[in-house]
């Protein structure tokens, strides 16, 4: 029975494979990954093929698989970053942008992350209301900061970070007519890499998933945040799971050198993200 179940296992993931590289080709033929029917189409098959639970391990795939998963990563983080520029001009034209915040198809899935990473925060934060969070990474439609910033932690304020300048100023427009948010949402056009001191002012950091889409470039952003996050803060990174790997960059606990990992959550649902959850190690002290 134990054989009959690896066959089973090894025929299911064949044909998961399958698929997505069946999605990917005719996602690679596009034009434009601009929102369009086409668009819109084939990155919706793509998710609901890689969201269902699946045994797969996507870090032991075969190369040419593995080259597929890498350059539909890309696709994947190109894709979203139009998707949000979209939404965020068409927020934009309104008066109080985010008064119809909920025309974004995927607006839902944000409250419910919010409200994950929330109750994550609140079981390992030292201040229950800390004063500066950091999210790099914040893009054109920076909905975990407008959400956390907005339901749950309304007193914090929020360092958006992204080397866009477009990108920022599309994100600044959301909120610059809300008289609370406008104060709390801080926008910086800097590279993370490029900052240092004031990486230690931050109580939590959020790093988002498609900041360092190969595994080489997320290492070198964890390592810079270990080096100057302040010992004890706390470091929130967005993950995949299983074929969502297919999707977003994995993270492994052994990738965070310099944290203590607390915790992992792997979502069930439509929420694609895991989330991990981990303290910066106090600093040694020198011994003479």
């Amino acid at each position: 029975m134990g054989s009959l179940g690896s066959l089973s296992s090894c025929n299911e993931e064949e044909l998961l494979i399958q698929n997505i590289s069946e999605i990917y080709n005719n996602l690679s033929t596009l034009e434009s990954l601009k929102p369009s029917q086409d668009v819109n189409t084939l990155f919706t098959q793509l998710v609901q093929t890689c969201i269902p639970p699946s045994p797969i391990d996507v870090t032991k795939l075969s190369v040419t698989d593995q080259g597929i998963r890498s350059k539909l990563i890309r696709l994947c983080g190109e894709a979203e970053g139009l998707l949000e520029a979209h939404f965020s001009t068409l927020l934009g034209s309104y008066d109080i942008p985010l008064d119809h915040i909920n025309i974004f198809p995927y607006y839902t899935n944000y409250l419910k992350l919010g409200r994950l990473e929330y109750t994550i925060l609140s079981n390992y934060i030292t201040n229950p209301n800390p004063n500066h969070i950091a999210f790099i990474g914040s893009g054109p439609l920076p909905l975990t900061s407008i959400v956390l910033a907005s339901n749950h932690l309304k007193t914090t304020t929020f360092h958006n970070y992204d080397i866009d300048v477009s990108a920022n100023a599309l994100a600044s427009n959301l909120v610059s007519a809300d008289p609370d948010l406008s104060k709390r949402m801080l926008f910086h056009d800097t590279d993370i890499m490029d900052v240092t001191n004031g990486l230690y002012d931050y109580e939590v950091v959020f790093l988002a998933a498609l900041v360092g889409l190969n595994k080489e470039d997320k290492h070198k952003v964890i390592d810079h945040l270990a080096k100057h996050m302040a010992p004890g803060s706390l470091l929130m990174l967005r993950s995949a799971h299983g074929a969502r790997g297919f999707l977003y960059p994995i993270v492994e606990p052994s990738d965070l050198p310099g944290f203590e990992v607390l915790a992992v959550f792997h979502p069930m649902d439509e929420v694609i993200n895991s989330v991990i959850v981990a303290r910066k190690i106090k600093d040694k002290v020198k011994q003479y």
